[in-house]
């Protein structure tokens, strides 16, 4: 990373859990302004944070596969999920030069991974269903959180700034779930659930 790009390191100390601020119903921004818990900004991050705990356990379930390379792939994704989160609980007048967020280097190199995976998939005839082994149910369930996350955020932006970026990010990370779902069964020759309209 250049240092043009380069964010500033976390300046917390968490040394108590419970603070009791968030009983009457409100949470602060990182800008310090109070909304309710059930904001449309609250619910849009707190989904990307309910996602990279997914991510983490799909990311344990690919290291038991023996895909450390992917469990790499998706430790890398959590970090930029965190980024996400930290530019989302961010009003836009009160972003830091240096603050963590995504760029479109994130999103280059999405599509970079999801380009090399797909040249060794074979060609779908199908849909696919959840199914095969553990870690390719639980990369479909981060598909699903994501594109809920993006449709919140595409929500939040038509009410407020959001940067597109961070939509854009949302988008080509829920097709990159759907192509690791599929690469961690041609890894492992696991065969892959196909829709079977007739088996209903």
């Amino acid at each position: 990373m250049s240092d043009e790009h380069r964010f500033r390191d976390p300046k917390v100390t968490i040394n108590r859990v419970y603070t009791r601020a968030g009983d009457g119903g409100e949470t602060r921004l990182v800008g310090g302004q109070s909304v309710g818990k059930d904001d449309l900004r609250i619910e849009a991050y707190g989904t990307v944070d309910e996602l990279n705990a997914f991510v983490g356990a799909a990311g344990l379930s690919c290291r038991s596969l023996g895909l450390e390379e992917l469990a790499a792939v998706l430790e890398r994704v959590q970090h930029a999920l965190f980024n996400l989160g930290s530019l989302l609980a961010t009003l836009p007048e009160d972003l830091h030069p240096q603050q963590p967020r995504v760029l479109p280097t994130d999103v280059a190199w999405l599509e970079a991974d999801m380009d090399g995976r797909n040249e060794v998939l074979p060609t779908l005839r199908s849909f696919v269903l959840p199914g095969g082994n553990r870690a390719n149910v639980e990369l479909h369930q981060c598909r699903t959180i994501c594109r809920r996350a993006e449709r919140l955020c595409v929500r939040l932006a038509r009410l407020q700034s959001v940067d597109p970026v961070a939509i854009t990010y949302l988008n080509r990370l829920s097709d990159a779930f759907f192509v690791w779902s599929r690469f961690v069964c041609h890894a492992t020759d696991t065969p892959e659930t196909l829709w079977r309209p007739n088996l209903a």
